[in-house]
């Protein structure tokens, strides 16, 4: 029997409602500590005041091309912006590893009928956690990458890489093992992850769009917002690949 996008929908959907309650603490506190050690590790007063103004510059020469304005920054503020990007990166590492090593276990667990909940999750699924953030980082940066080179390459390096996390994760495979098993299941079933990726990129940009237009916030909470939602969003996209991975698979 064929594999189709709408009984994964639908069994993505019903996980996601019975498993709400975990599934929302799971997001909100990997948000947490992505934002704290974004603001612990890289976003002090002096490199906010200093960054702020960069933006305003950068602003008031919208004409110009990025790396023409990083030349003309002065050495204190390209310092300070290599920290807050590095930061930034990191945390989001941290962050996004613990999020898919937390729902897939999360989800791992109670298929197999045990009762758990969200800091039982991310307990259990520690020892992968070294593993999986090397897995993201090496897949993050190709991707980045080929979006930067042609960004077909980068798009296409990211259906490939899809499945990856789901496998390390689930099967305790290698990194590279993981990713070649990815490539190989990700193209024979394009059908069906291509629409899942697409509407997840697509609810994640109308999230963004949505909270640039409501300054309501202090930059902290709307960060802590924002990376919540997307949490989410991530949170439904990967119900939905590791039940594709676990019918694939039997």
């Amino acid at each position: 029997m064929p594999i189709t996008a709408n009984v994964l929908y639908r069994d993505s959907f019903n996980f996601f409602r019975n498993q709400l309650v975990s599934i929302l603490m799971l997001a909100l506190l990997t948000a947490s500590i992505s934002v704290l050690l974004n603001k612990i590790l890289g976003t002090d007063a002096e490199m906010l005041k200093i960054l702020s103004a960069t933006k305003g510059d950068f602003a008031a020469s919208a004409s110009m091309d990025i790396q023409e304005f990083i030349h003309q920054m002065t050495p204190e503020q390209q310092l300070m912006l290599l920290k807050a990007s590095a930061a930034a990166t990191f945390s989001a590492l941290v962050g996004n590893a613990l999020l898919i090593g937390g729902i897939l276990t999360l989800l791992r667990l109670v298929s197999q009928g045990q009762r758990t909940s969200a800091l039982r999750a991310i307990g259990s699924s520690a020892p992968a956690l070294p593993r999986l953030m090397l897995l993201l980082f090496i897949c993050s940066l190709m991707i980045q990458l080929g979006l930067r080179l042609l960004v077909v390459p980068g798009v296409i390096m990211a259906i490939a890489f899809s499945l990856a996390s789901v496998i390390t994760t689930t099967d305790k495979k290698g990194v590279f093992a993981s990713i070649k098993l990815s490539c190989r299941l990700a193209f024979a079933n394009v059908r069906v992850i291509v629409p899942a990726m697409v509407l997840w990129l697509v609810a994640k940009l109308l999230l963004f769009f949505v909270f640039s237009h409501l300054p309501l916030l202090t930059p902290n909470a709307t960060n802590l917002v924002i990376t919540a939602l997307s949490n989410l969003i991530s949170a439904l996209l990967l119900i939905y690949l590791f039940r594709l991975y676990i019918l694939l698979r039997s």
